[in-house]
C-alpha cells in the first residue's frame, strides 16, 4: 500500500508538459510532499488517494470461539463458551447472537453483559466484545457445538455483515463418588442454611411450622442445583411451595453462581414431639477435586393438644396438594344419567343425515303449500276489502276471486248485487262510492251465495274475442 502511494506521489510530482506550473501540497501517509505539479495532476492524485482510503476503511467482521476449561470436564461442572465478536472499525449497534441448545446439557445464553476487547490480528488492529454462554452437562457423553453465526453492522459497512465461529467439541465424565443418573453439583463453594417460622408460640395441634432451605453454590448454574429431599413426617401434613431459583452476580453483571430457596409448611395434626429430619446435599469440590456434603440439622419441637381445633382439610384435599391422584366416586343415579346423555349424543351424531333430509322435505312441502295458497280463491278474497277501500278503488281481486271460484269472467253470474255495482261504476249516471260501500257491506252474503251458485255451462263454441286475464298479486 505504501509503495502504491509513493508511485502516485512520484507521478504527481512530474512537471506538466505544457502550461504554467503552480506549487501545491499533496498529503500522503504521515508526511507532506512539496512538489511542483499541474492542477490536473493534483486532482488525479487526490482521486486516487480517496479510492485507496475507501478500500483501506472497508469493515471486517471476525468471530473467535473457545471453551474454558477445554479439558477435564465433569458432569455438573460449568463450562464457559467465549464468543469474541471483532471488527477493524467499531460497532454501531449490538450484534445479534444465535441461540444454542445441546441435548443432555443446560445452556444459559449471554445476559447482555460483554467484555470489551482489543486485539492485533495479522498486524491489524481489531476491537470488539466477548460474550459468554454458560454450559452445564448433565450426561457423561461427548458434546458437539456447531458453528454459530453472528450478525452485526460495523461502521463503514453499507449492509449487515455475518460471520461464523469454528465448531467445537468436548466430553464430560462422571466425577468420582457419583453413580450414573445421580444429580451432580459441581461448585467451588456451597452454603446450605435453613430457617423456621412458627405460626404460634407455643405450638398446638392445628398450628403450622414453615421450614425454609437456602442453597447457594459458587460457579454453578441455578438450574443445575439439586432439589433437597423433603420427606413426609408422621403426625404432620406437608404443603410445599414453588421454589425460588436465581443467579448470583458481583453487582456488575458478572456471573458468580446459583441460588435456590425451597419452602415447605407443616400443619400439626397430632400432639406430642415431632422431628423434621436433617437434609444433606452431596457436591463435588472443583477446587480440591473431592466429594463433600453440605447438611442442615434436624428440627425437633413439641405440640400440645388443642380442644378447640377441628380439622378443616379433607383427605381428598391433602392428596390433591401432594400431587397424588384422588379417587372419583359416582353414584348409580348419576351414572345412569351419564349413560343416557352418551346414548342421546351418539344417536344425534348418527341421525344427522336423516334429520337433514327430513328438514329439507318439510321446507319443500311448506313452500308448496304457500304457493298453492297464493293461487287459491281464498287468497284473492282476502285482498278484496283492501282494494275497495283504496283510492282509487280497484276490482281486480274481485275478478280474480270470481275466476278462481270457477264462475268465469262475468260478475253478473253472482246475482243482482254485482249488477248494481257495475251500473254504479260504469252506468250513465255513475254512483261509484255508494255502490262500493254497499258491496263492502254485503261481502259475507256474496261469499255465501257463491258457495251455492253453480257456474254456468261453458259454451260449445269458442269466443270470438277471447280475453286474456292478467292476475294481479
Amino acid at each position: 500500500m505504501d509503495s502504491l502511494v509513493d508511485r502516485v506521489v512520484a507521478f504527481a510530482s512530474k512537471p506538466a508538459p505544457t502550461g504554467d506550473l503552480q506549487r501545491t501540497q499533496v498529503q500522503c501517509g504521515s508526511g507532506l510532499a512539496r512538489e511542483e505539479a499541474s492542477p490536473a495532476t493534483t486532482k488525479l492524485c487526490t482521486l486516487l488517494l480517496c479510492l485507496l482510503s475507501t478500500q483501506t476503511l472497508a469493515a471486517e467482521l471476525q468471530i473467535q470461539s473457545r471453551l474454558q476449561p477445554s479439558d477435564s470436564i465433569t458432569v455438573g461442572s460449568l463450562i464457559e463458551l467465549q464468543l469474541d465478536v471483532l471488527t477493524d472499525t467499531w460497532f454501531t449497534d449490538a450484534p445479534t447472537l444465535p441461540d444454542l441448545k445441546l441435548n443432555g446439557a443446560l445452556v444459559m445464553p449471554p445476559n447482555g453483559h460483554a467484555q470489551h476487547l482489543n486485539h492485533i490480528i495479522d498486524g491489524k488492529s481489531f476491537s470488539g466484545m466477548r460474550y459468554s454462554y454458560l454450559i452445564t452437562p448433565n450426561l457423561a457423553q461427548g458434546f458437539d457445538i456447531p458453528a454459530l453465526t453472528v450478525r452485526a453492522t460495523p461502521a463503514q459497512a453499507s449492509t449487515e455483515l455475518s460471520a461464523q465461529s469454528q465448531p467445537l467439541h468436548f466430553s464430560a465424565a462422571e466425577p468420582p463418588g457419583f453413580t450414573a443418573g445421580e444429580a451432580v453439583l459441581v461448585a467451588s463453594g456451597v452454603r446450605f442454611t435453613q430457617k423456621t417460622v412458627n405460626s404460634a408460640t407455643p405450638l398446638k395441634v392445628g398450628d403450622s411450622l414453615t421450614r425454609q432451605l437456602t442453597l447457594q453454590a459458587d460457579g454453578a448454574l441455578a438450574m443445575a442445583l439439586p432439589v433437597p429431599i423433603l420427606a413426609d413426617v408422621p403426625g404432620l401434613s406437608r404443603y410445599p411451595k414453588a421454589p425460588q431459583v436465581s443467579s448470583l452476580d458481583d453487582g456488575r453483571g458478572n456471573f458468580n453462581g446459583g441460588k435456590r430457596i425451597d419452602t415447605v409448611t407443616y400443619r400439626i395434626d397430632t400432639e406430642g414431639s415431632h422431628t423434621l429430619p436433617a437434609i444433606a446435599v452431596k457436591w463435588w469440590d472443583s477446587g480440591s477435586q473431592q466429594t463433600r456434603t453440605a447438611q442442615v440439622p434436624a428440627i425437633t419441637f413439641e405440640a400440645t393438644a388443642n380442644s378447640a381445633y377441628r380439622p378443616v382439610f379433607s383427605i381428598s384435599e391433602d392428596l390433591k396438594k401432594l400431587g397424588q391422584q384422588s379417587r372419583v366416586h359416582l353414584s348409580g343415579h348419576w351414572l345412569g344419567w351419564l349413560a343416557v346423555l352418551v346414548i342421546v349424543g351418539l344417536l344425534g351424531y348418527f341421525a344427522r343425515p336423516f334429520i337433514h333430509r327430513a328438514r329439507l322435505g318439510w321446507q319443500t312441502r311448506r313452500q308448496a303449500r304457500h304457493a298453492a295458497w297464493l293461487q287459491s280463491a281464498d287468497c284473492a278474497w282476502q285482498q278484496i276489502p283492501a282494494q275497495i277501500d283504496g283510492r282509487p278503488a280497484q276490482l281486480s281481486a274481485l275478478y280474480l276471486w270470481v275466476r278462481r271460484r270457477g264462475k268465469g269472467l262475468k260478475l253478473t253470474n253472482l246475482g243482482p248485487r254485482l249488477q248494481t255495482l257495475l251500473r254504479g261504476c260504469y252506468g250513465r249516471t255513475p254512483t261509484e262510492d255508494p255502490a262500493l260501500r254497499q258491496l263492502q257491506q254485503s261481502l259475507a252474503t256474496l261469499h255465501s251465495q257463491a258457495e251455492h251458485h253453480r257456474a254456468p255451462a261453458p259454451p260449445a263454441l269458442r269466443p270470438l274475442n277471447p280475453v286474456h286475464e292478467k292476475e294481479l298479486p
